[in-house]
């Protein structure tokens, strides 16, 4: 097992990284303020984990109860997030009752902004168990619900006790899936760490195969730049915008296609082309760069190319983007492999051109 922190003063908490984690209450207990929890998860991660997770806890002394809720982004809505807030309330859930999130982003982020708004906050972990909520939702602090204008658009900074990622979990994900975390590993190589980038070129196949030695390679140091630039920049008031490189493009074509078209995933290795190709267009990358970017994409079994929703359906839906400041669309583009920048002088004419061209 590898153990990295996040380093935000009294609020800083472990993200613990191996294989059979679910079966080690032992790693849970110390962060429960009351031996009570409410396991929150969905119809898809239920069948498969719920039961080995309550079993473990129960063996250890502590009350579980559970909230099963629909799958999907399309479900990542007021209406669910009061599923939880229902069976909070049956259950009598106190200030001290722990929220687990057992399950992918979306379980997460509903599971997180729950508990930063039930009795004004209770405490939570999370236990990502696909490989984007692995490597980024789970890690940081951002909760929420979508909006039919805007994805995330509803939610609160708040952040986990612990980050459980067990490994083992991943071997039920769906080939579409895993291939939709990797491009949030590829992100953290394209923003941060030209040699990380290198490394995903030699050892693609190698991730897409499971290999246990080249996941928690990309698992840990996908979660070690995170936990960095949350540490410099926990609300986003600065640098952490650069974690959401491909992010205002892709958030724009989940949106525009219907929530669950598209996986996040999918929107955001889409997004990162359209970013790449700006970033080309503004004189900072080369064509071989683009085109080294869109080969590492599509070798990670993702979409390298944007759907065509036109250039005003995009501007539009950007312009709800949280990084939008005094009217302003602001981008995370490329400096070069390795070092992104965010601005907000990308000409009107660059833009639609990017959008406007055949993908």
């Amino acid at each position: 097992m590898q153990v990295l922190n996040v380093d935000l003063g009294d609020r800083s908490y472990p993200i613990h990284i191996g294989s059979g984690l679910l079966a080690q209450p032992e790693l849970i207990l110390p962060h429960l303020p009351q031996k009570r929890v409410m396991v929150v998860t969905n119809t898809t991660v239920a069948p498969l984990y719920l039961a080995p997770l309550k079993a473990a806890l129960e063996a250890a002394g502590v009350a579980v109860a559970q909230v099963v809720l629909p799958d999907g982004e399309a479900c990542k809505n007021w209406e669910t997030l009061n599923l939880i807030f229902d069976a909070l309330l049956t259950q009598r859930a106190e200030r001290k009752t722990t929220l687990i999130a057992l399950g992918g982003g979306v379980v997460g982020d509903m599971t997180g902004f729950a508990a930063a708004s039930y009795q004004r906050g209770v405490p939570f972990i999370q236990i990502p168990t696909t490989l984007l909520s692995q490597v980024d939702s789970s890690v940081g602090g951002k909760t929420g619900i979508n909006h039919p204008l805007g994805k995330n658009m509803i939610g609160a900074f708040y952040q986990p006790k612990i980050v459980l990622a067990d490994t083992a979990t991943l071997k039920t994900l769906p080939p579409r899936e895993l291939s939709a975390g990797l491009a949030e590993v590829i992100k953290y190589g394209l923003i941060r760490d030209a040699d990380f980038l290198a490394w995903l070129e030699v050892n693609m196949d190698k991730l897409r195969a499971l290999d246990p030695a080249a996941i928690s390679h990309a698992i840990y140091r996908s979660c070690e730049i995170k936990a960095q630039v949350v540490g410099q920049d926990e609300r986003e008031g600065g640098i952490r915008a650069i974690l959401n490189l491909g992010h205002t493009f892709g958030h724009a074509i989940e949106t525009g296609m219907g929530y669950g078209v598209w996986l996040h995933g999918e929107a955001v290795a889409a997004g990162m082309v359209l970013a790449a190709q700006t970033s080309q267009r503004l004189g900072w990358i080369s064509e071989a760069d683009v085109a080294r970017t869109r080969a590492l994409i599509h070798a990670a079994g993702l979409p390298d190319a944007a759907p065509d929703l036109g250039v005003d359906t995009y501007l539009e839906y950007m312009g709800h983007d949280k990084k939008v400041e005094g009217g302003k669309m602001r981008f995370v583009l490329l400096k070069k492999l390795g070092e992104a920048v965010i601005t907000g002088d990308v000409p009107t004419d660059v833009l639609a051109g990017v959008l406007t061209t055949p993908h």
